[in-house]
C-alpha cells in the first residue's frame, strides 16, 4: 500500500527547479525525471516528516496528492522532507520527482562523416 500526503484545500503546489548538488542524488532513476522543490503551510510538519521517514525506512513510497490547475488529482513521489517552525505554523518542504513525460530521445548518427565532395557516402569510410 502507497502511503501519501495529500493537499486537501488550498491552490496547487508550485514547484521550484533545484540546483542544489546533493539533489543529484537523488535524481538516478530509470525513469526520466526532474527533482522539484515545493513549500506547503502546515500544522503538523513533524508527523508529517515523520511519514516520510517511516516509509523509506520500510523501503516504501511516498506521494504527494495534489490538484492540479486543471482540477485534475496527480501524484508525484516524495525524495526527500524537512520542515520549519514560522510564526504562522510548520512550513513543509518537499522534494519531489516529476516524470519528464514530454522529454523525447533521439538516437541518430551524423551522417556527414565520410561523405565524398559529391555527396555520397565513400564505403572505404565505413
Amino acid at each position: 500500500m502507497e502511503d501519501k500526503i495529500t493537499i486537501i484545500e488550498g491552490p496547487p503546489p508550485t514547484f521550484e527547479s533545484v540546483t542544489d548538488e546533493w539533489v543529484l542524488g537523488l535524481s538516478e532513476s530509470p525513469i526520466l525525471s526532474e527533482i522539484v522543490v515545493t513549500r506547503l503551510r502546515t500544522f503538523n510538519g513533524p508527523e508529517l516528516v515523520e511519514r516520510c521517514h517511516r516509509a523509506w525506512r520500510h523501503q516504501q513510497p511516498i506521494c504527494l496528492e495534489y490538484r492540479t490547475q486543471d482540477g485534475l488529482q496527480e501524484q508525484a513521489p516524495i525524495v526527500a522532507a524537512r520542515y520549519i517552525e514560522t510564526d504562522e505554523g510548520h512550513l513543509l518542504i518537499l522534494w519531489i520527482r516529476l516524470a519528464n513525460d514530454g522529454i523525447e530521445l533521439q538516437f541518430g548518427y551524423d551522417d556527414d562523416l565520410g561523405d565524398s565532395e559529391e555527396g555520397d557516402s565513400d564505403s572505404q569510410d565505413w
